[in-house]
Formats: C-alpha cells, sequence, structure tokens
C-alpha cells in the first residue's frame, strides 16, 4: 500500500494524517511534510499515525527527526496512535517501544486530545 498524507487544521495545529505504510521507500514524504509546515510557520504539528500498519526503523528515524526539527524551532510534536493501540499495542506503538524511544513523544489517542493544549499525554 502506498503511503498518503493529508493535511488539516485544528486551531493553532497542522495536523498530518498519514496513511499507509511508513519505510525506507515512503518516510521522505513525512519528512517532506513536516518540514513544508514548519517553512510556512506552523510550528505546532500532530503526526497523526493510527492508519499506519507498518513501521521500520527509516520511520522511526523520520519521527526523531521531526521530534528534533520541532525542538530546535520551539515548537510542538504530538503523535496520535489509536486509542486501543495505546493500550495494547498497535504497529508503530510497539515499535517504538520496543526501540527505547516510545518516551521521547507526546502520544494521544485523537486529534481532539492531541490539540487541545489542557488535554494530557498518554503514558509511555
Amino acid at each position: 500500500m502506498m503511503l498518503k498524507v493529508a493535511e488539516s487544521r485544528q486551531g493553532s495545529w497542522t495536523v498530518l494524517h498519514v496513511r499507509g505504510e511508513l519505510d525506507l521507500v515512503s518516510s521522505p514524504v513525512v519528512r517532506q511534510r513536516v518540514h513544508d509546515a514548519v517553512a510556512a510557520g506552523h510550528h505546532d504539528v500532530v503526526l497523526d499515525l493510527s492508519e499506519v500498519f507498518f513501521c521500520d526503523s527509516s520511520g522511526v528515524g523520520v519521527l526523531i527527526a521531526a521530534r528534533r526539527l520541532m525542538r530546535s524551532c520551539r515548537g510542538r510534536l504530538r503523535l496520535i496512535l489509536p486509542a486501543r493501540g495505546a493500550e495494547d499495542g498497535s504497529h508503530v506503538n510497539r515499535v517504538l517501544g520496543a526501540l527505547g524511544v516510545r518516551r521521547l513523544f507526546e502520544v494521544y489517542a485523537d486529534t481532539g486530545s492531541a490539540t487541545d493544549d489542557g488535554a494530557q499525554p498518554l503514558t509511555a
């Protein structure tokens, strides 16, 4: 399945809805979309990964690079993993956990909570 990225705005947040496989071939697309958002002056970015069913180390690398970019411009990066995935372990959540980098990210169950400045992230 080919990767698709759709963009929406929720208040001050740019939400990138990622769908498909996040791998060596497709991960540069996500990297570019995050860079495009920052270049457009949007420093609050949510990556909705609830429809990503496969993520390899290249995808994880892009997530870490996006985190680094957002921190360098004093922005914020939040991830969305499915509510059931946050508890039971979605593929992306399992990969991040297995590599020991899950704790680096603020993870939310849905767009509403990810774009709500008062909401608390899910625990790692």
